[in-house]
């Protein structure tokens, strides 16, 4: 099988990532401020990838659906700015790589040379992704890295001298706060070279019942997904959540434009975490805030890139104008 890069920093491999070891430190963090709170990278163990590939299905989940539609109508558009060299297709937490598959067979199609990095904190994720590839993929080359989105891209960076075309699918960039969305495509910038691409999706401001319908689904998948953070603690760290005692509730912020995701407690409780060898206690209806997600228009996505080094190329958008899939080109 394909072998996984472990990096520890800008240039230099390790044999393991404590992915543990982070998990524990941001839990203990977020619980213990006097808003509690759980970081959303952590939604991704082997179940909530599993839930999470469950809530994509939904018909009122339209992200999903509607960046696949942008991808299948703009495919061969897309291929035509990859053209021209050899490239390095880099993709930031690559989950299954489904929307990924279909611009990448429309670049094989195309005869494009390109090597594919999938950079992912979740090793489990990576491997899994690395398996179904060798069995489906084996024509194309592989460099997956466990890493940090940003140290990865770095150690990517240094040692290849290929055009880099990055991309950043799904909403993910909604998770960041303002001030966080510009530290990171900072950072982006500076790894980064002169002409290289991000491809990278936004979901748009649209009326709040589509939002409210799409973190609310009737099945309680997403319900289900929100509380597997509680499980993963349970699981990983020894904890004693009751998850019956939480209720997930998900409302947008008409102030932020953001969806906001939280897990309310049912009553006064305190929970055990062995680990943490700390007792978290809640009040009766406390939340814990698990997710941000911020939504955008065309001038806030233009303003972004212009303010970070970045100009759009192309805006690709589904015909309900509900997402885009925005072509970024570095400029130093």
């Amino acid at each position: 099988m394909t072998t996984v890069l472990e990096i520890q920093d800008n240039c230099q491999i390790k044999s393991q990532h404590d992915e543990k070891s982070e998990f524990k430190k941001d839990v203990q963090a977020g619980l213990s401020k006097q808003q509690k709170q759980l970081t959303s990278k952590y939604f991704y163990d082997a179940r909530g990838s599993e839930l999470f590939n469950k809530i994509t299905t939904i018909p009122d989940y339209y992200l999903t659906q509607s960046e696949c539609e942008i991808l299948h109508t703009n495919k061969n558009k897309i291929s035509e700015f990859m053209a021209g060299e050899a490239f390095n297709l880099v993709e930031l937490g690559p989950g299954d790589a489904s929307k990924t598959q279909i611009i990448m067979q429309q670049f094989l199609n195309d005869n494009l040379t390109f090597r594919y990095t999938p950079i992912d904190i979740s090793l489990k994720s990576l491997t899994m992704l690395m398996q179904r590839f060798d069995r489906e993929f084996s024509n194309i080359n592989i460099t997956p890295i466990h890493a940090d989105y940003l140290q990865g891209l770095t150690w990517q960076s240094d040692h290849s001298h290929r055009r880099n075309i990055v991309l950043f699918l799904g909403s993910s960039i909604g998770n960041f706060g303002p001030e966080a969305t510009n530290m990171f495509f900072k950072n982006l910038w500076d790894i980064l070279h002169q002409d290289d691409l991000l491809l990278i999706g936004f979901d748009l401001k649209k009326d709040i019942s589509v939002l409210l319908r799409a973190y609310n689904d009737s099945l309680g998948i997403t319900r289900d997904f929100n509380l597997n953070l509680l499980l993963r603690i349970n699981r990983e760290l020894g904890g004693n959540f009751d998850i019956n005692k939480f209720n997930h509730y998900a409302t947008y912020n008409v102030y932020t434009n953001a969806m906001e995701s939280y897990l309310l407690s049912k009553q006064q409780q305190s929970v055990e975490i062995e680990s943490l060898q700390t007792k978290i206690v809640f009040e009766a209806y406390e939340p814990i805030h698990t997710e941000f997600s911020y939504k955008y228009d065309i001038n806030l996505i233009e303003n972004i890139a212009a303010a970070n080094g970045f100009r759009v190329v192309k805006n690709f958008k589904d015909r309900k104008d509900y997402f885009i899939n925005s072509l970024w080109r570095v400029e130093k």
